[in-house]
C-alpha cells in the first residue's frame, strides 16, 4: 500500500488564506494592467529588450523554434487545456458524483476565458512586430491567453487533486507537470515573438487570481465546506 497524501480538516486560517491571496493577486494584476495601459516607459523598454533577445535566438535556432511551436500550438494550446478541463468535469459527474464541483470547475474556466477576452479588447495592446517573424498570432497582446489559460486550468486541477488526496509520488508528478506547463507555455510565447514578457506575466497573475477566487467560492459554498461530508469521498480510489 502506498501512503496517501490526504488533507487534514481545514483550519479556520485556511478559509482566510484564499481570499487574501485573491485580493493580493488582484491588486498586482491591476497594477500591471495600469502600467501596460499607460505605456510606462521602463516596462516597455524592458519588454522590448527581452523580446528582442528572445527573437534573435529564435531566428538563429530554427530546430529549437520548431519544437517550441509544437509545444505552444499543440501541447499547451488553450484548447488542449480546455479539453483537459472538460475531461475532469465529466469524471467529476460520472465517476465521483460531484456535480456541484463539476459546474464550479466549468464555470471558473469559462469566466477566466471571458475575463481574458474582455481585457484583450479593452487594452488592445499591439503584439510585437518583427521583420523576420517565426510565428504569427491574432487579436490583442495583453494578457497572454496561453499563459492565463494554463494557469487557471493547472491551478484548479492541482487544487482538486490535493483536496481529494493522492499518493505523494503522484502529487509531486502532477505538481511538476503543472509548473512546467504554466512556466513553459509563457516562455514559448515570448520565444516565438508573439507576446511581450509583461503579457505573459499578466496572464500568470490574472490566472492565479481566478484560481484563488474560485477556491474561495468553493470553500464557502460547497456542502463539504459547511460541515457536511465531502461528496467526492475523500481519498483517491485505487
Amino acid at each position: 500500500m502506498h501512503p496517501r497524501l490526504v488533507d487534514s480538516p481545514p483550519h479556520p486560517q485556511d478559509h482566510r488564506s484564499a481570499p487574501r491571496a485573491a485580493a493580493a493577486l488582484a491588486a498586482l494584476s491591476a497594477l500591471l494592467l495600469a502600467l501596460v495601459a499607460a505605456g510606462w516607459r521602463p516596462l516597455t523598454e524592458a519588454d522590448g529588450d527581452l523580446a528582442g533577445a528572445a527573437h534573435r535566438r529564435a531566428v538563429a535556432e530554427p530546430g529549437v523554434t520548431h519544437a517550441v511551436r509544437v509545444l505552444s500550438d499543440w501541447v499547451w494550446d488553450p484548447w488542449t487545456m480546455r479539453l483537459l478541463c472538460a475531461v475532469v468535469v465529466v469524471l467529476l459527474v460520472v465517476r465521483w458524483a460531484d456535480r456541484w464541483t463539476a459546474v464550479w470547475l466549468a464555470a471558473a474556466c469559462a469566466l477566466g476565458a471571458l475575463l481574458q477576452q474582455a481585457l484583450k479588447a479593452a487594452v488592445d495592446r499591439p503584439r510585437p512586430v518583427w521583420p523576420d517573424p517565426v510565428a504569427t498570432a491574432s487579436f490583442a497582446a495583453f494578457p497572454s491567453g496561453h499563459a492565463m489559460t494554463a494557469t487557471v486550468v493547472c491551478g484548479l486541477l492541482l487544487w482538486l487533486l490535493r483536496r481529494r488526496g493522492t499518493t505523494p509520488a503522484r502529487w509531486r508528478a502532477a505538481l511538476a507537470a503543472g509548473a512546467v506547463s504554466v512556466l513553459g507555455v509563457g516562455l514559448t510565447r515570448i520565444w516565438l515573438g508573439v507576446h511581450w514578457p509583461s503579457d505573459v506575466l499578466g496572464g500568470w497573475l490574472l490566472g492565479a487570481t481566478v484560481v484563488a477566487a474560485a477556491v474561495t467560492v468553493h470553500r464557502r459554498l460547497h456542502p463539504a465546506g459547511r460541515g457536511g461530508a465531502d461528496p467526492t469521498g475523500g481519498g483517491e480510489k485505487a
